[in-house]
């Protein structure tokens, strides 16, 4: 066994193939004969010296991990302020890493955990103690900037926009007497990559979905009814598909809850789906159906991207690569090197320039009518969703998913509150 640990965590929002990173990283430290010990749901399991002792899973659950969706180890919304500002906090991390003699830690996680990642490496360097630490790409959202692409999205990307397909023959069906207007609402705070993902559904103006309402394009109601009204004259119905993160000319958001910010600082929204389905019952007349897949959308393994889950285990590996090089403060990003046919590759990045910023969707990508995508973001989304990876079945006919031990490591500090 080398000489120190290899802190593994999860955060923020879960994918359907998070846990294959996580089955990657243990794999390939295991490979080195490097312990691995993983925070019970994310930053927080660090600060309260919670942590889980790998070694205990059996191999076969640790393979396991790769078809399994959900974050096996628990994930949070808890981000840590600066240095400065959550001085205590940073000194309890920087003691329980020095406790369990933690010499490398990989943070998998979106752009709060990449800065998270980023300002433990700083600490470790201003501290003098031998930490590496690595940010690990994760999200749905697909809005981490210098990767390509983020493991989680591909398969959120195919499971909408398979959604949207088959929900768009069930509204083409019943649209003679029954529903015109059918809504899905699709995550993406500030950026429109799954609610493009929809656009895979169908081509041609009369194929859902009609409409697609991203982020990154001003609401205007007057317009969007008109359009509506325009399709189901035309089509017999219509396919809306918007974003959460629907906002006004102001850049307020069309369905901001009032009800302050969760734990990253962001706006609790209120349902943008429901809201336009309201909209377009009282202003044009029309039986309207909407739907919020929410949680399903990234959890959904059964529907996983085979290439997105080739993504997820190769930047697990590389993380733990790239550790053991001592390469602080980086993050393995996918570079596109061609697509078609699709090629890809994994490279180091600094975290200072992906933390803390934003990839939204670029205006090529989006049709000049603001309601569809372009043929560019066709090639870019096409090879992400490719592939199937089924988990296996059991006898019941359910997927067979694993859970891990979990068994605890003893504590050697005093509480934290």
């Amino acid at each position: 066994m080398k000489k120190g640990s290899l802190l593994y965590a999860q955060s923020g929002g879960v994918t359907a193939v998070i846990n294959a990173t996580a089955g990657a990283v243990i794999e390939a430290a295991r490979a080195k004969k490097i312990k691995v010990l993983a925070a019970r749901n994310g930053i927080l399991g660090a600060l309260r010296e919670d942590l889980v002792d790998t070694s205990k899973e059996t191999p076969a659950a640790i393979r396991a991990l790769a078809h399994t969706p959900g974050g096996a180890f628990g994930s949070c919304r808890y981000k840590l302020k600066s240095l400065e500002e959550d001085a205590a906090k940073y000194e309890r991390l920087l003691a329980v890493i020095k406790a369990h003699d933690v010499r490398w830690f990989l943070y998998n996680g979106g752009n709060d955990s990449a800065d998270t990642a980023l300002k433990l490496s700083k600490l470790a360097e201003s501290s003098g103690y031998p930490l590496t630490c690595i940010g690990v790409p994760k999200t749905v959202d697909n809005d981490l900037v210098v990767t390509d692409c983020c493991p989680g999205f591909g398969s959120a990307a195919k499971y909408t926009a398979v959604s949207v397909a088959e929900a768009a023959l069930d509204v083409a069906a019943m649209a003679d007497t029954s529903t015109k207007v059918f809504v899905y609402e699709v995550m993406g705070r500030h950026a429109g990559w799954l609610a493009a993902a929809a656009g895979l559904a169908g081509q041609g103006k009369d194929s859902a979905p009609h409409i697609i309402l991203f982020p990154e394009v001003a609401y205007d109601e007057a317009k969007f009814l008109a359009r509506v009204q325009a399709v189901v004259k035309r089509v017999g119905y219509c396919v809306v598909v918007v974003s959460e993160g629907l906002r006004h000319a102001d850049g307020g958001f069309v369905a901001d809850a009032g009800g302050g910010k969760d734990a990253f600082g962001h706006s609790q929204l209120g349902g943008v789906g429901p809201l336009l389905a309201a909209t377009v019952k009282d202003k044009l007349g029309l039986k309207v159906h909407w739907t919020v897949p929410d949680y399903l959308q990234r959890s959904a393994r059964h529907l996983a991207s085979k290439t997105d889950l080739a993504h997820a285990q190769a930047v697990g590996k590389k993380a733990v690569e790239y550790a053991l090089k001592g390469l602080n403060g980086v993050m393995p990003v996918i570079v596109r090197t061609s697509d078609k046919p699709y090629r890809w590759k994994i490279e180091p990045a600094p975290l200072a320039g992906i933390a803390n910023h934003e990839k939204t969707m670029p205006k090529a990508f989006i049709d000049a009518s603001g309601y569809g995508i372009t043929a560019a973001c066709r090639r870019y989304l096409t090879p992400l969703v490719k592939g199937e990876a089924p988990p296996p079945y059991g006898p019941d006919g359910l997927p067979k998913y694993v859970r891990l031990k979990l068994q605890a490591v003893a504590k050697k500090l005093p509480a934290f509150d």
